[in-house]
């Protein structure tokens, strides 16, 4: 992800205006790579400018998202994740427990479906994604047993 310097740069040459308010959010998005909820990030955001609100959130990453500088995920989870980490191709681990998010690259290429089965059809893009229980929900379920 671009630092907020850059995405700030960029929102300008786009005619788009910035606000200290997007700035707080590039800020929370730089080296985030925790796939935050839009509303965790709004909760975040908010500590810092209590006067923000949810849908300047959503419109920055919405804005963000048609730049290309952020790709928003509906994996499932209740909420949109923001995952800025658009310059590797990746997928997905997604822990059933607790909702946790993160990158993983595969080795090889990507599945893909053979002509004979595409009848027409024009495939876009591969996701995967991985559910399953991530180390520390794993390690918690242990204990209470």
């Amino acid at each position: 992800m671009k630092t907020v310097a850059e995405l700030t740069e960029r929102f300008r040459a786009q005619g788009l205006r910035v606000t200290p308010q997007r700035q707080a959010i590039f800020g929370l998005l730089e080296g985030n790579d925790g796939h935050p909820t839009v509303e965790a990030l709004y909760e975040a955001a908010r500590s810092e400018m209590p006067a923000i609100s949810l849908k300047t959130v959503y419109h920055t990453v919405n804005d963000l998202a048609a730049m290309g500088e952020v790709e928003l995920l509906d994996l499932g989870t209740g909420s949109y994740r923001v995952d800025p980490n658009v310059e590797h191709a990746h997928h997905h681990l997604i822990c059933i427990v607790c909702g946790r998010v993160r990158d993983v690259t595969l080795d090889g290429r990507p599945p893909s479906v053979p002509a004979r089965l595409r009848d027409g059809f024009s495939v876009a893009a591969v996701e995967i994604n991985f559910r399953g229980v991530c180390d520390e929900c794993a390690g918690s379920e242990e204990s209470t047993r």
